[in-house]
């Protein structure tokens, strides 16, 4: 049987203060969500947008061919009659309201197949909280065991639907109270949890937490120190003591590794490099140790709200054999930044003699960082 699908984005949101279904939600409106998933099932001939009349022409542009898009009403009832309308040689309509992004292609096909059973079906789930009705009389428990809490899509034939509304002598909620007023008893589908409607600022934070996925950058750093004549310097790597080798020139330690390091996470986060905050200039930092430098960038990052993902590092020499102290170089910077060693990686290479590297003139270092915001 052909099937249309209406989705219903003519509400004015009067809950939520603003129209909900244009909020962005991980990178799209709300109502383009549920959109893409109908047009994309397999059993789903025709998307039909129902908005609010001033927006049609807005809407159009921004569909295309993916969706036929209508004027709705002042009601719920008023637009899914604008949609049955349009959907010209439909045979299934199904109803679903825009603010319920995160229908399942599952949950579709399921309701799908009982209209086709039925008639007419409709999507919700059992109630689990207790539930009281309250008035004039006093207060009345109900039983939660009889009750469900609907969800679309709902639909029925279209034949069916026709005569409801036709038929309708008063204004209704939903499809399924539109049918059953007609004596038809529609079959009720499983919903899901996550079909939720978004009526509340909560509920759309429930809905952003579903999906946003935290904004990552990455930084890269480059340095390259000569080895030094001054036999009172020693060398460090990567906060690592290699005794007897001869150390790199510098005003600092000339730790080339950390130096690396400390531009690639200043890199990421957009907070300069290593010059500005600690300038050569500056006699405070006369040899001073490289891993002030990498915690300082840390400090830097977490005030701007971002954590390190990873830190990947290169160092360029024709000696000294650096990566039989890769485990020691990665435990101490993993120990300076405050994140687990797997993060921390370490690897070396020669310039296969080439250069000045490759002379024995020095080390240079590249380095790789990944953040993410907290």
């Amino acid at each position: 049987m052909k099937t249309v699908a209406a989705i219903l984005a003519a509400g004015r949101s009067e809950r939520f203060g603003s129209d909900k279904t244009e909020a962005i939600l991980g990178g799209r409106p709300v109502w383009r969500w549920s959109l893409d998933t109908y047009r994309t099932h397999p059993l789903v001939d025709a998307v039909i947008l129902v908005t609010a009349e001033e927006k049609v022409a807005a809407m159009s542009s921004l569909v295309g061919s993916e969706a036929t898009v209508v004027a709705g009403g002042a009601t719920r009832q008023h637009s899914s009659r604008a949609a049955l309308e349009a959907a010209v040689g439909g045979e299934i309509l199904l109803v679903h309201d825009a603010a319920r992004p995160f229908v399942s292609l599952d949950l579709i096909t399921r309701t799908i197949a009982a209209i086709e059973r039925s008639g007419a079906a409709a999507a919700a789930v059992k109630v689990t909280d207790t539930i009281k009705e309250v008035g004039p009389e006093g207060v009345k428990t109900l039983d939660r065991a009889r009750l469900v809490a609907m969800q679309t899509p709902q639909g029925a034939q279209f034949e069916l639907l026709h005569r409801a509304h036709r038929s309708a002598t008063q204004d209704y909620t939903d499809e399924m109270a539109l049918v059953e007023a007609i004596g038809v008893n529609p079959e009720i589908v499983q919903g899901e949890p996550n079909n939720f409607k978004i009526t509340t600022p909560e509920d759309l934070a429930r809905a952003r937490g579903l999906v946003s996925v935290p904004e990552t950058r990455v930084g890269i750093g480059y340095d390259i120190h000569p080895f030094s004549d001054d036999a009172s310097r020693r060398l460090f790597l990567g906060g690592v003591h290699f005794p007897d080798h001869q150390a790199l020139d510098g005003h600092s330690d000339a730790d080339v590794l950390l130096h690396a390091a400390t531009d690639a996470l200043l890199g990421a986060g957009g907070l300069g490099d290593i010059g500005q905050h600690f300038p050569n200039t500056d006699s405070r930092w006369r040899g001073e140790p490289s891993l002030t430098f990498l915690r300082h960038a840390a400090e830097l990052l977490q005030a701007a709200g971002w954590r390190i993902v990873n830190l990947d590092l290169t160092a360029i020499a024709e000696s000294p054999k650096i990566m039989k102290r890769a485990p020691e170089i990665r435990a101490v910077i993993s120990d300076a930044l405050g994140i687990d060693v797997s993060r921390v990686s370490v690897k070396a290479t020669t310039n296969e003699q080439l250069g000045s590297i490759g002379r024995g003139e020095g080390i240079a270092a590249f380095a790789t960082a990944s953040i993410s915001a907290i």
